[in-house]
């Protein structure tokens, strides 16, 4: 017959079993599922890389990607160094000048040489933040509005409507257009592919904000509604405290849709435009035609890929530490 304190011995090893197995069940969740689809992918991919032939050869594999990936950081740090010594051998001849001349006007010119990988990364980072930044704020504030006013919301969604399916293409004409034709400075602060690029950008992920703000706003609990009447509330007091935090959960889900679509869209205005980041480096090696250019497109390809869902979980996480209700599972 088993004791009392047998059974509780039981119990004990029975829930770290239970405890055990549901860290097991996590850990494979989290780790063993994604490294078995990745191997697969990878395992595919070089399968099917041994069958396809180009012009430019045969369709790059993982192992060819992997060396030309290391090849264009290594160019990286090789054109630091080239910067770094160009900067000591101006630095040098000015202080034998100075020695000589203590007059002499010492100038220290910009180093002028290529946009190397990752510099061209941080070039495209940088535009699509500031793309995505311009249509948040110009997205948010009139969702808000559309969600508060149904008359708002009536003269506003057919330009939505209108607008949200224009592809990048048509509209990257018209933003060089207009950017050529206002921004016209002899000392400019920002170059001209870089606006039209992050203009564009901004035009093509402001919809998805603004829809699912407007939807956020307008299926607000009218419980809290009513709370915020029966506190006598004023307007902006309304939006801080009762609006803005129950529409959290669908304004964020239009700020990661926005910002998906706007790297995406990055890719093909920085080919169109120039600007010196990614979608030109995609552009330039197609070009460019050599034998290594299509294992570096797929390089670019597959880092577009990881920034594009680093991005969506910084943003995920922006959303879980702004969020009131901490308990609500979030993708």
């Amino acid at each position: 017959m088993l004791k009392a304190a047998d059974i509780g011995k039981v119990t004990v090893l029975e829930f770290k079993s239970a405890v055990n197995t549901d860290a097991a069940k996590k850990i494979s969740k989290l780790l063993l599922l994604p490294f078995i689809g990745l191997t697969l992918f990878i395992f595919l991919w070089h399968v099917a890389s041994q069958n396809i032939d180009t012009s430019l050869g045969q369709f790059p594999g993982p192992v060819q990607v992997l060396e030309q990936s290391s090849v264009l950081v290594d160019e990286h740090f090789a054109e630091r160094e080239k910067a770094e010594a160009f900067y000591q051998r101006q630095q040098e001849r000015n202080e034998a000048r100075l020695a000589q001349d203590p007059t002499y006007d010492a100038k220290i010119r910009d180093y002028t040489g290529k946009s190397t990988f990752l510099d061209q990364i941080w070039t495209s980072l940088y535009t699509v933040m500031v793309g995505f930044l311009i249509a948040s704020l110009i997205a948010v504030p009139l969702g808000v509005l559309c969600g508060l006013s149904q008359n708002a919301y009536a003269a506003i969604n057919p330009l939505i409507q209108l607008f949200k399916p224009v592809s990048p293409l048509a509209w990257l004409p018209l933003v060089t257009m207009v950017v050529s034709a206002l921004y016209v400075t002899d000392d400019p602060l920002f170059s001209k592919s870089f606006l039209t690029s992050a203009l564009t950008v901004s035009l093509c992920c402001l919809w998805p904000t603004l829809v699912n703000t407007a939807v956020g706003v307008s299926g607000i609990n009218q419980d809290l509604v009513n709370v915020s009447r029966v506190l006598t509330l004023n307007k902006w007091t309304h939006i801080i405290k009762i609006v803005l935090p129950s529409s959290i959960p669908m304004i964020f889900t239009g700020l990661r849709l926005s910002l998906g679509i706007g790297w995406m869209v990055l890719i093909a205005a920085e080919m169109l435009a120039q600007n010196p980041g990614l979608g030109k480096f995609v552009w330039d090696e197609f070009q460019n035609g050599s034998s290594e250019s299509l294992a570096r497109i797929m390089v670019a390809v597959l880092v577009i890929g990881m920034i594009g869902f680093a991005l969506d979980r910084i943003m995920l996480a922006i959303q879980r530490h702004v969020s009131w209700d901490k308990s609500v599972a979030l993708r």
